[in-house]
C-alpha cells in the first residue's frame, strides 16, 4: 500500500487568506491521464490560460504545485496600474513604434478583461476603479507630467489628470506628498479572491484542477508528457508554462531559455488592525489605491473591512529577514504620523519576478510548450493577457503573442553566484537616488 499524500502547502499567513472565500482543496493529480493542454501553474496567468481554452472547447488540465493562487497571485497589491513598468517612449526603442502601440493596446485590453471577468463570472473580489501615483519630491511632478503627456498625446489615453499638491492631500491625508496623477483608468482589487473566482470560472468551463501537484518533469515532443510525484499527464495539443517566480525548471530547455532572464525578488505587505469607518475614510478620502514613483516604491490601499494594507521594500537575496515587518511599519508611519497607534495584525511576503528591462517575457520552448514570466511588478492585469495570448498560440497563429514575444530580454549578469550581488549593489545605488534626489 502506498505512503498516504503530503498535504500541498498551504497559503502564507495574510490578510487574504484570512478573508479569502471559503474554498476546498482540489486533489493532487495520481496515476494516468491524457488531455489535450496541460498548464502549469495556478496562478493569474495558468488560471486565465486554462479558462480561454476550455471556453474554446479544450479538454485542459492544471497542475499547481501548492494552492490556488499560492504565489503572487494570492499575495501581490492587488493594484490595476496603467502602462508598463518602463516609459512607452524606451519600450518604442526597443520594438519600434508599430509593436509599442500594439503593446499599449494589449495592457488596456488586459485591464478590460479583468471587468468583463468578474462580471461574466460574478467573481466578488472588491473590484473598484481609480489609481493614485504620487510624487514624494518635486522632480516627481515633472516625471508625472511627462508619463501623462506620452499616454495621452502618443497613444490616446483619456484617464489621467495631474494634482497639485492640496489636490493630492484631499485624496490620500498624507503631508509627505507634493503633487500627484489620478488615474480613472487604474484600479483595486482582492487578489486572492480573485484567483479564486477565475479558478471556480475555469472548473465550471471544464478544467480539471490538481493542487498539490509540482511538475518534475516535461518530456517534450507531439505530445508531451508532465510528471509528477503520483502522476503524469500527457497533453495531445501542448504545455503552457506558468509558475513565473515559483516554477521549478522541469525541462532543460526552460533552464536554458527562462532561467536567468528572471530574478526572483521578495516583496511584504502589512495589514494594520481596523480602523472604523471615519478614521479610514479620513486617512484616503479618495478610496482609491495608492503608489509614490520611488525606485523602490511604496503602495497601499484600504481593505474592504478598513484596513491599510500597505507594501513595500525588496529584498533580493532570496531569504526572508528577520524585522521587515517592523521596518514596513516604520514606513507606513512615516507617511502617516496618526496611524503611529494603530497595531499590524498580519505581515506576510512574496516573490515577484522581473527582468532586466522590466517588461513581461514570453516566448516557446518549443513550438507546443510555450511560457509567461517576469511581470515585474506589473502582473494584477498583465497576466491575464499573457494568459489569453499564450492560450491563442498554442492552438492557432496569434500576433498578440508575437508581439510580446519579440521583446527582447538579456540574461542577468554575472551567473548564479554573482547575479544576485551586482543587482544588490545596483539597487542599493537607486535607492540612493530615491533618499537623496
Amino acid at each position: 500500500m502506498s505512503a498516504p499524500l503530503a498535504a500541498a502547502p498551504s497559503w502564507p499567513r495574510s490578510w487574504y487568506a484570512a478573508s479569502a472565500h471559503p474554498w476546498q482543496p482540489r486533489p493532487p493529480l495520481t496515476g494516468e491521464a491524457v488531455t489535450d493542454v496541460v498548464v502549469v501553474g495556478g496562478g493569474f496567468t495558468g488560471l486565465s490560460a486554462a479558462l480561454e481554452l476550455a471556453e474554446r472547447g479544450y479538454a485542459v488540465t492544471l497542475l499547481e504545485a501548492a494552492r490556488i493562487g499560492f504565489g503572487a497571485s494570492g499575495r501581490n497589491g492587488g493594484h490595476i496600474a496603467t502602462a508598463y513598468n518602463q516609459s512607452m517612449a524606451t519600450i518604442e526603442r526597443l520594438v519600434g513604434r508599430e509593436d509599442a502601440g500594439h503593446l499599449w493596446q494589449l495592457y488596456e485590453g488586459a485591464k478590460a478583461l479583468i471587468a468583463q471577468r468578474v462580471a461574466r463570472h460574478r467573481i466578488d473580489c472588491d473590484l473598484h476603479w481609480g489609481y493614485l501615483l504620487a510624487a514624494v519630491k518635486p522632480r516627481h511632478r515633472g516625471e508625472l507630467a511627462r508619463s501623462l503627456d506620452e499616454w495621452r498625446d502618443r497613444y490616446g489615453y483619456p484617464y489621467g489628470r495631474l494634482l497639485d499638491r492640496d489636490e493630492t492631500r484631499a485624496m490620500v491625508d498624507s503631508p509627505r506628498y507634493v503633487g500627484g496623477l489620478f488615474d480613472e483608468g487604474g484600479g483595486q482589487l482582492h487578489p486572492l479572491n480573485y484567483a479564486l473566482g477565475l479558478a471556480r470560472a475555469a472548473e465550471a468551463a471544464g478544467v480539471c484542477l490538481h493542487e498539490g501537484s509540482a511538475v518534475t518533469a516535461v518530456t517534450p515532443g507531439p505530445q508531451p508528457v508532465c510528471e509528477t510525484a503520483e502522476g503524469r499527464v500527457r497533453a495531445r495539443v501542448g504545455v503552457l508554462l506558468a509558475g513565473n517566480a515559483y516554477l521549478k525548471s522541469p525541462l532543460p530547455a526552460a533552464r536554458r531559455v527562462m532561467q536567468g532572464r528572471i530574478m526572483p525578488v521578495g516583496t511584504y505587505m502589512v495589514a494594520t488592525a481596523p480602523l472604523g469607518a471615519a478614521r479610514a475614510n479620513a486617512l484616503i478620502p479618495a478610496d482609491v489605491p495608492v503608489a509614490d514613483i520611488l525606485f523602490v516604491l511604496n503602495y497601499y490601499r484600504l481593505s474592504a473591512d478598513r484596513r491599510l494594507l500597505f507594501g513595500g521594500l525588496v529584498n533580493y537575496s532570496g531569504i526572508d529577514r528577520a524585522g521587515l515587518a517592523r521596518r514596513l511599519r516604520r514606513t507606513m508611519v512615516h507617511y502617516f504620523p496618526g496611524l503611529a497607534d494603530v497595531p499590524v495584525d498580519y505581515a506576510w511576503g512574496g516573490n515577484v519576478a522581473i527582468t532586466r528591462n522590466r517588461l513581461p517575457h514570453l516566448g516557446r520552448l518549443d513550438q507546443n510548450i510555450l511560457f509567461a514570466q517576469g511581470f515585474s511588478g506589473n502582473g494584477v492585469a498583465l497576466t491575464g493577457m499573457a494568459g489569453r495570448v499564450m492560450a491563442e498560440a498554442l492552438v492557432a497563429a496569434s500576433t498578440r503573442f508575437d508581439v510580446f514575444a519579440r521583446l527582447p530580454h538579456g540574461r542577468f549578469p554575472g551567473g548564479p553566484g554573482l547575479r544576485v550581488p551586482a543587482l544588490v549593489l545596483a539597487m542599493a545605488w537607486l535607492r540612493l537616488k530615491d533618499l537623496i534626489g
